[in-house]
């Protein structure tokens, strides 16, 4: 009995973080004006944590990233999406030449860098352009799909770590994530599928089963190489967590670095389907 009470120990306290993450997430969107501000402190925080990983002793310095995100919310306030790819991309490739030759970062440093201002820059914004989607007979479209690519994100997490902890035995990715599991894996995404179904037909402006399921099997399949992907930085830089934002359970992106790679996808995925 102690073995299966320390087993699932941290269940309740890391299902209710999800739950406020969730609940923090789709509240910030309402107010659809004040989104682009809500995602340029996401690539405040988002990047503080990257520097954490990658340049420990640049941390504590905000200055470098109050900057980019006082850009983003400008870029995202008065560009439109090609524009702002373009000129995100220049501002990315500003930011390593900044560490490059004003911070004499190593190349290892500069690749972490690179990769945090892409995904915090050109993933993380894709919640505003999704927010800022429209149509003449339904105005609250940009919120519902905002609310439907994150509560599937994040309940993906949830139920891949339910399923992990509940049915999990044979490890899927030891060396970089041992706590992921192969019934972990395809029981979160089964669930993932049914969830994509029940709120596909009350939040998406279509009703197609095959869709439906598709974008619950993408988005499961993202959602575990994502978590796989930071499991691995965060080991190549020797840290439990990118950081602290949420006491005793990690930083932000600890909690939503999935939407980096499921935002910009069902962003493209929708807006080829409604147009």
């Amino acid at each position: 009995m102690a073995d299966a009470n320390g087993k699932f120990a941290d269940v309740p306290v890391r299902v209710r973080s999800w739950g406020y993450i969730v609940l923090v997430l789709a509240v910030a969107f309402i107010p659809s004006t004040l989104s682009p501000l809500f995602v340029a402190w996401i690539t405040y925080q988002g990047m503080r944590e990257f520097a954490h990983l990658f340049i420990p002793e640049f941390k504590r310095s905000t200055f470098p990233f109050l900057f980019m995100a006082l850009l983003q919310a400008l870029l995202l306030y008065f560009c439109s999406y090609r524009e702002y790819l373009l000129l995100a991309s220049f501002l990315c490739l500003g930011l390593i030449v900044f560490f490059r030759f004003g911070l004499k970062a190593k190349n290892g440093a500069l690749l972490g860098m690179f990769f945090g201002a892409m995904a915090c820059l050109l993933g993380f914004s894709h919640l505003a352009f999704i927010r800022a989607i429209k149509m003449d007979n339904d105005v609250l479209l940009g919120l519902k799909l905002i609310g439907y690519i994150v509560v599937l994100t994040e309940l993906n997490d949830v139920f891949q770590y339910l399923m992990g902890k509940f049915f999990g035995r044979r490890k899927i990715v030891p060396r970089i994530s041992p706590n992921k599991t192969i019934a972990g894996c395809i029981g979160g995404i089964s669930l993932t599928i049914i969830l994509s179904n029940l709120l596909g037909y009350f939040l998406l402006p279509f009703q197609n089963f095959l869709y439906f399921s598709l974008f619950g099997l993408l988005f499961g399949i993202l959602g575990f190489w994502g978590d796989v992907l930071f499991s691995y930085l965060k080991r190549k830089a020797d840290v439990k967590d990118t950081g602290t934002l949420i006491p005793g359970h990690g930083g932000l992106l600890d909690r939503i670095d999935s939407l980096i790679f499921n935002a910009p996808l069902f962003y493209v995925l929708i807006l080829s389907l409604v147009n």
